[in-house]
């Protein structure tokens, strides 16, 4: 499968999604090791530097559609949708390659409560199924993270896996997790 050349920046109903910059990214850093955002995140801090370059570096990676949530004049999130190979038999044309994608948002917690990561990942979702020709997205989180489990279930993704204590909280030991899914012809017909 062939990715196609995306265009950026994108608008939403109210948001921008550009790629990453320098100026961006300082932005971001001054939120993305704040207690309220890593509380639910696997990797709970960043090393700046080390975090300027793996996003600098997903601008020119063609399986990696990482972007800054632009609100007004103000970085107010990041989200990504990666894509990777899905499950299947070798056989020509194998239409398991490039097929499914993972599905990724975190925001300041200043702008939490206004549906920006349900419009952000509804965004990145249908750039997946329909631009990408994608087959499958999922999302994974904690299970007590009900803010995010909430944005999945409100655009359709099905909660596929119920692991019990099957994630390390840095704070709360092991807890429950949970992964979400959704097809591209379930978003089809949602739309």
């Amino acid at each position: 499968m062939t990715i196609p050349e995306l265009g950026w920046p994108r608008r939403t109903e109210r948001l921008e999604l550009r790629l990453p910059t320098d100026e961006a990214i300082d932005e971001v850093l001054r939120w993305r090791n704040h207690p309220d955002v890593t509380r639910w995140l696997l990797r709970t801090t960043v090393d700046p530097e080390s975090f300027r370059k793996a996003w600098m570096a997903s601008a020119d990676d063609p399986l990696d559609h990482a972007v800054f949530v632009h609100f007004d004049s103000v970085v107010v999130g990041i989200a990504s949708l990666g894509v990777q190979d899905g499950l299947g038999q070798r056989e020509d044309g194998e239409p398991w390659r490039a097929a499914e994608g993972t599905l990724g948002y975190t925001f300041d917690p200043a702008y939490a409560g206004r549906g920006f990561a349900t419009e952000v990942a509804g965004a990145l979702l249908d750039l997946g199924f329909t631009e990408l020709g994608l087959h499958r997205i999922t999302a994974g989180c904690f299970a007590a993270n009900t803010a995010s489990a909430r944005v999945m279930e409100k655009l359709g993704m099905r909660r596929e896996q119920y692991g019990v204590r099957d994630s390390w909280h840095a704070e709360l030991g092991w807890i429950d997790g949970c992964q979400y899914g959704i097809l591209a012809e379930e978003w089809d017909s949602a739309r």
